[in-house]
C-alpha cells in the first residue's frame, strides 16, 4: 500500500491533552514584496494555534493524537493592509490497527483562503465568536478533521464536532468573507459542512466507517475479508452520487482514497476487481487512466 505522507512535528510535551499533531507549512514563493519574516510567524503562529488549543472534551494521549497537515500557499500579499490571499491543503490520517500503516482521511484543497495577519499578531480561540478569519478558517477546519477522524472509528462519531464546524459557519457566514456562503461555490467550506450535515449524503458516514474500522482494520487480520467489507462500502458512493452528484464529499474520498483503493485490489480477484472497477466509474467517469489501473494489476 501506499504510505500517507508522514510529517516531521515539534510540539511541547505538556500539550499531551490536546487533539492534534499539526504540522504546518507555508509557501510565499509567488510573493516577492516585504520581508518575508511575517510568513515565518504565520506559520509559528498557527502551528502554536492548532497544536495547543483543546478542541473538545475528549481525552487524548500523546501517541492518540491525530495526524494531520496544513500548507498555504500564498498567492498574494498587501503588506499594508496584512491581507494575504491564496489556498490551503488540509490533510489528515488515521493509524491502521495492529500495524505500521497510515491511511489518508484527508485530502483537499481550500482554494476559499484570505485573512489579515500582521506582524505579532496573537490569534485568539472563541467558540462564542468570530475572532478573524484566519481563526474561522483554521477552527472550521480543526473540528473537520477530528469530525472525520472520529467518524472512522465510530459510527457517527463525528456528529458533536460537525456541530462545532456549523457553528464557525453560521458565525462567518455574516462576515461577508469568501469561502462561507451557502451555494457560492461546491467545494467551499460552506459546502464541505452541507456535505457532511445533510441527509441526502449521509451514507458518507457509514462509508468512512465502514472503510476503515470494518475494511481497513480487519485487513490486518483478513486480507479478504476486510477487502470484501471496502467492496460493499463503496455501494454507498452510487447512493450519494445518485442523488448529490456534485457532492464535495465524493471529490474529498477520491482524493484521499483513490490510490489507495487501486493498491488494495492489486491483489483481488478478476470478478472483486471489476466490480470495484464498475462502482468507481460510475461516480468518478473521469479518472478512467487512474481506474484502469485496477484492472491491470496482477493478481
Amino acid at each position: 500500500m501506499v504510505m500517507a505522507l508522514m510529517c516531521a512535528f515539534s510540539v511541547a510535551a505538556d500539550d499531551e491533552a490536546t487533539e492534534l499533531l499539526c504540522d504546518v507549512e507555508v509557501n510565499s514563493d509567488k510573493i516577492t514584496n516585504g520581508s518575508k519574516e511575517v510568513f515565518n510567524e504565520l506559520k509559528q503562529a498557527v502551528t502554536d494555534y492548532m497544536n495547543t488549543t483543546k478542541w473538545t472534551n475528549a481525552t487524548f494521549g500523546s501517541n492518540e493524537k491525530i495526524i494531520c497537515k496544513l500548507m498555504f500557499t500564498l498567492s498574494s500579499w498587501d503588506n499594508s493592509t496584512g491581507v494575504m490571499q491564496g489556498d490551503l491543503q488540509i490533510q489528515s490520517q488515521r493509524p491502521v490497527f495492529n500495524s505500521s500503516y497510515t491511511t489518508a482521511v484527508i485530502n483537499f484543497r481550500d482554494t476559499k483562503v484570505n485573512f489579515v495577519y500582521e506582524t505579532g499578531q496573537q490569534l485568539v480561540f472563541s467558540e462564542l465568536e468570530m475572532e478573524d478569519n484566519l481563526t474561522a478558517i483554521l477552527n472550521f477546519w480543526a473540528y473537520m478533521i477530528i469530525g472525520m477522524d472520529f467518524d472512522t472509528f465510530e459510527l457517527n462519531g463525528g456528529a458533536p464536532y460537525y456541530d462545532k464546524a456549523a457553528q464557525v459557519v453560521r458565525l462567518a457566514q455574516s462576515s461577508g468573507e469568501s469561502g462561507w456562503k451557502a451555494f457560492e461555490d461546491n467545494t467551499n467550506r460552506s459546502a464541505v459542512l452541507s456535505a457532511f450535515t445533510e441527509n441526502q449524503t449521509a451514507p458518507i458516514h457509514q462509508i468512512l466507517y465502514d472503510y476503515h474500522r470494518m475494511g481497513l482494520d480487519q485487513m490486518v487480520v483478513t486480507v479478504d475479508k476486510g477487502r470484501s467489507t471496502i467492496t460493499h462500502t463503496l455501494e454507498n458512493l452510487a447512493k450519494i452520487y445518485d442523488v448529490a452528484p456534485m457532492s464535495v464529499c465524493l471529490t474529498m474520498f477520491k482524493d484521499a482514497k483513490l490510490d489507495e483503493l487501486i493498491n488494495i485490489y492489486s491483489k483481488a480477484n478478476t470478478t472483486e476487481k471489476e466490480a470495484v472497477y464498475e462502482m468507481l466509474y460510475q461516480v468518478y467517469p473521469s479518472e478512467t487512466t487512474r481506474l484502469d489501473k485496477i484492472k491491470k494489476t496482477e493478481n
